[in-house]
Order: structure tokens, then C-alpha cells, then sequence
């Protein structure tokens, strides 16, 4: 492996595509062919809620809005996110995004990922959803 990479976050190919309209995601951990980070960008059109949460077996998350604003479900709890914001999220905690009237973009900084795969689909229970 060699000593560093460098990867444009913004050339990197979707990979939600049609499964969630209004969502982008771009993963970039296999570009920087690094053996414990993992950096995603997303990018949520204005007012976008994601239907879908999860959550990881192993790896802890961090995620940084770079843009916009939003909302993040924590487990039952909704969190309002602005730029800059932080949130560190522990394995377990099922996570999902709601962006704003201006959209959210979020750069997410994971741990080592286990070669078997971390994540846990689950579905996003917004407390406020009709």
C-alpha cells in the first residue's frame, strides 16, 4: 500500500443512483485504498428525508455538514444540524438525514470496516412522519 492517495470526493460515481431520489452518496474508502478510514460524501436535495436509517455492528462514525442544514434521527431522537456541525455516532445508534430548505451536505469519516461488511439497514422512524 503505498504512504498516501489523493481522491476528488465530487468525481467519484453516485452509488445511490435511483434507490433514493434526492440523494447522492459517494464513497471513497476503496479510491484512498486506506486500511482504516472510510470518507463518504452525501448530498441531500432541499427538504429530501431519507426513508432509509442504519446503523454498523463495529464502526463508529462522524459526520460533518459541509453545507446546508437538516435534521439527523439518532435512535427516536432528532437532532437540527447547521454547517460545520459535528456529530459522532456510536456503532449502534440508528442514523438517518432529513436536509432543509437549502439541501445538506455531509462528509462522514467511519473507523476500520470489517471485510465481511459493517452496516445495518434499517428503516428511518422520523417521530413526525405522517
Amino acid at each position: 500500500m503505498p504512504g498516501f492517495a489523493t481522491i476528488n470526493l465530487l468525481e467519484i460515481e453516485d452509488s445511490v443512483g435511483d434507490r433514493a431520489p434526492g440523494i447522492e452518496g459517494r464513497f471513497a474508502r476503496k479510491y484512498l485504498d486506506s486500511r482504516d478510514l472510510g470518507i463518504s460524501h452525501f448530498r441531500y436535495d432541499a427538504n429530501v428525508r431519507s426513508p432509509m436509517a442504519h446503523s454498523h455492528r463495529e464502526q463508529e462514525e462522524a459526520y460533518v455538514v459541509v453545507a446546508g442544514s437538516g435534521r439527523v434521527l439518532l435512535d427516536d431522537e432528532c437532532v437540527d444540524l447547521r454547517q460545520w456541525d459535528v456529530v459522532r455516532v456510536a456503532p449502534e445508534v440508528v442514523r438517518a438525514f432529513e436536509a432543509g430548505p437549502d439541501g445538506l451536505e455531509v462528509i462522514a469519516v467511519g473507523g476500520p470496516k470489517p471485510g465481511d461488511g459493517d452496516g445495518v439497514r434499517a428503516t428511518a422512524n422520523w417521530p413526525d412522519a405522517a
